[in-house]
């Protein structure tokens, strides 16, 4: 998590019961938390360490359609308009700003990927267009790189990590949901087949339905109850700036490094050509499934065995539920920071925009994120335990679309028309 995340204080007693279980205290979890108390559902959110501790305070805080898959675009619509009406809903700033998103091109194998992705969305108008080498120092100006072109959508935007997903859980909270901290779930309970409640290390509440938005633990979760669920993890490092004069409040991403401007006037950068992949049992075990994957994305990992995989082994994959869960014995994960990624990341941007090269470190931090076989999250019921729907598995880009998952999610768990087809997101494509 980074520094500047607001610790909330919450309940610490559970109650008997509630209509609604959520675990998990992400931005999809928080905002389905909303989404129900905002409909008189009655609803407690559970998690094991603290909101927004792991990857919902960690990730870039971009909002984007660009580059997302033409079938998890609608999601990312819907995101846009409850983006720009979130301060309102709840009351306090999210940081939320349509600055506008740029991918830049070095090569023309990039930028022929950039032109079959516009291509792919030119049905649904999104105001993305192509940029020229000139165009992209007018809207970026104080540049030196040499780019083939770029992809651009002025309706993107971002928002504050920090900031937005506390104060979801607020005006949660504030609408009749419970929220209690440092408690896990650790197990299920069923009656004749179907959800009737949860057990945690606090005791048990009962329920008629829980929903999982347990991001990178969901699978270890799952799997516990004989249901597998393919996500692996990757590990992102970030870095932050002290204040500085930069170039734009455009996020820019180039082939090997990320910038957007932090509401504090510093920048949050990233290598975005790297990510680290510390092997764990789950890579050797359903490593398969992303063949195709990694046929194309090869290069963008860091690939590393030891002490992670010895680690993730030592927290076991079945537990008893009287007993204590992985979910306790780490409250929060918390990867050490690849500070050599940060560093390259920071000199390649420097090269192109050497306004950088002044740029001092204020923080850095690591999270990581759950990726799918095919990178788009799943939101659906689970057919082998009725009651139990799941939103998880956002592969690094769940913070842009979290309040309308967030929102799809609470349809399907209240049996109300979904905000969007929720084809793409079913369980059963895998």
């Amino acid at each position: 998590m980074t520094i500047t995340l607001e610790r909330l204080t919450t309940d610490n007693e559970l109650p008997s019961s509630t209509s609604v279980v959520v675990i998990g205290g992400g931005i999809a979890g928080v905002s389905a938390a909303l989404a129900l108390a905002e409909r008189n559902i009655s609803v407690v959110l559970l998690e094991k360490g603290h909101i927004a501790g792991e990857q919902s305070s960690r990730n870039l805080g971009w909002i984007r359609k660009t580059s997302r898959h033409l079938d998890d675009v609608p999601l990312a619509l819907v995101a846009d308009t409850l983006w720009s009406q979130m301060a309102d809903r709840v009351g306090s700033d999210v940081g939320y700003k349509q600055s506008g998103i740029m991918f830049l091109s070095q090569t023309d194998e990039q930028l022929g990927m950039h032109e079959a992705w516009l291509k792919s969305v030119e049905s649904l108008s999104l105001g993305s267009k192509m940029l020229s080498q000139k165009e992209i120092h007018q809207f970026v100006p104080g540049g030196v790189g040499q780019w083939k072109g770029g992809l651009y959508t002025p309706t993107d935007g971002k928002a504050e990590p920090h900031l937005a997903v506390p104060a979801m859980a607020k005006a949660a909270i504030q609408r009749g949901a419970k929220i209690v901290q440092h408690c896990a779930v650790r197990s299920l309970v069923t009656t004749a087949g179907k959800i009737s409640g949860v057990l945690t290390e606090k005791g048990e509440i009962r329920c008629e339905q829980v929903l999982l938005a347990g991001g990178a633990w969901s699978r270890r979760f799952l799997g516990n109850h004989g249901i597998a669920l393919p996500t692996l993890p990757l590990v992102c490092s970030v870095l932050r700036t002290a204040p500085m004069e930069g170039p734009t409040d455009i996020a820019v991403g180039g082939p090997d490094f990320s910038f957007r401007k932090h509401q504090n006037g510093g920048y949050i950068i990233t290598q975005r050509g790297k990510l680290d992949a510390p092997v764990t049992l789950d890579h050797l075990l359903i490593g398969h499934k992303y063949l195709d994957q990694l046929k194309h994305q090869r290069s963008f990992l860091k690939v590393s065995f030891g002490s992670t995989f010895f680690k993730d082994l030592a927290l076991g994959r079945k537990w008893n539920a009287n007993a204590a869960s992985p979910m306790e014995k780490v409250r929060v994960n918390n990867p050490p920071v690849n500070h050599q990624l940060n560093q390259d990341a920071l000199n390649n941007l420097s090269n192109a925009w050497p306004a950088f090269e002044k740029a001092s470190i204020e923080e850095a931090w690591a999270g990581v994120i759950d990726v799918t076989p095919d990178s788009n999250p799943v939101i659906d019921r689970i057919a082998s335990i009725p009651g139990l729907t799941i939103a998880t598995g956002f592969s690094g880009h769940g913070f842009g679309t979290g309040p309308a998952a967030g929102q799809l999610a609470a349809d399907i768990v209240a049996n109300e028309t979904p905000i969007i087809d929720p084809k793409p997101y079913r369980f059963d494509r895998f």
